[in-house]
C-alpha cells in the first residue's frame, strides 16, 4: 500500500511481489520454505500467491512439486524490457545499416540475467546455420560477444558460474577493444564484436557480426572490424562515453 505521500496501491500485490523479488535476487529456483523466508512470510501464506503466479506464468514449479523458479511470462517481460532499453533503440538502425554494408547478419547483445543476450538481429543476405534469434544467450568463452562481456563485466560474468575465456584471451580483448571467434561454437561460422559503453564507462551492449568463416574477414585492419568498431564508438559517444 502506498504511503501518505504517494499513490495508494494494492497491498496484496505488493506482498506477493516480495516472492518475485526474492527469486530475482537469488537468480535460481528455490524451495517453498526458503522462498517464503526470504519474502518475510510463512510457507502457508506464500503458497496461494505462488499458485496464482504459476497460473499467470510468472512462476513455474519444477515437476509440479519441486522448487519454484521464474516462469515463461517473467522471462518474456525481462526480454521485452531489454529490447526497450534506450541503447538498443539507438543501435537498431545502426545494425541494419551494418548488415547491408557488410553483407553479414549483425546483432545487438546486452547483459541479461543469464548472460549476454541477443535482443536485436538484422539479417544479412548470407544464411547462417546457427541460432541467432531474440533471446539467445551467448556463451562467455566461445562467442565474440561473450568474450567482450567477460572482459568488461568480469564480476557479473564470474558470478554466472559458467566457463570463462582464458586470461590471455581476456587481456587481448581489453587491449584491442574488440573480440572475434572463428569456428568457436559451430564449425564454419565466425563472429566479431565491438563494445558500446555508456557515460560511466560500463559496457552496455555489443555489436556482433556473424557469418560463414570462408567469407568472414576477422583481420584487425579489415573493413568488417573497422566498420563495427566505428559504429560502436559512435554509439558510445551518443551515450555520453
Amino acid at each position: 500500500m502506498g504511503d501518505a505521500k504517494g499513490p495508494r496501491g494494492i497491498q496484496s500485490i505488493e506482498v506477493g511481489g516480495q516472492l518475485l523479488l526474492a527469486l530475482v535476487h537469488h537468480g535460481r529456483p528455490m524451495a517453498l520454505k526458503d522462498l517464503a523466508r526470504e519474502a518475510g512470510m510463512t510457507p502457508a501464506k506464500a503458497h496461494p500467491y505462488l499458485v496464482s503466479f504459476i497460473k499467470l506464468g510468472l512462476v513455474e514449479q519444477d515437476g509440479g512439486s519441486g522448487p519454484y523458479g521464474l516462469g515463461p511470462l517473467a522471462l518474456q517481460l525481462g526480454l521485452i524490457s531489454l529490447q526497450q532499453y534506450d541503447p538498443v533503440r539507438l543501435g537498431t538502425p545502426v545494425i541494419e545499416e551494418l548488415a547491408r554494408k557488410l553483407g553479414h547478419t549483425v546483432a545487438i547483445a546486452v547483459w541479461g540475467t543469464r548472460g549476454p543476450t541477443i535482443v536485436r538481429v538484422a539479417e544479412g543476405p548470407t544464411p547462417v546455420h546457427i541460432s541467432m534469434r531474440h533471446g539467445t544467450v551467448m556463451s562467455l568463452a566461445g562467442t565474440a560477444s561473450g568474450r567482450l562481456f567477460a572482459a568488461w563485466r568480469t564480476e557479473e560474468a564470474a558470478a554466472l558460474g559458467e566457463p570463462l575465456p582464458d586470461a590471455a584471451t581476456t587481456a587481448a580483448v581489453r587491449r584491442d577493444g574488440w573480440a572475434t571467434s572463428r569456428d568457436g561454437v559451430v564449425a564454419g561460422v565466425s563472429a566479431a564484436a565491438a563494445p558500446v559503453f555508456e557515460a560511466s564507462g560500463r559496457l552496455v551492449m555489443a555489436l556482433t557480426a556473424i557469418g560463414p568463416s570462408a567469407s568472414f574477414d576477422t583481420a584487425p585492419t579489415g573493413e568488417l572490424l573497422r566498420s563495427l568498431r566505428e559504429a560502436a564508438a559512435l554509439l558510445s559517444r551518443r551515450l555520453g562515453h
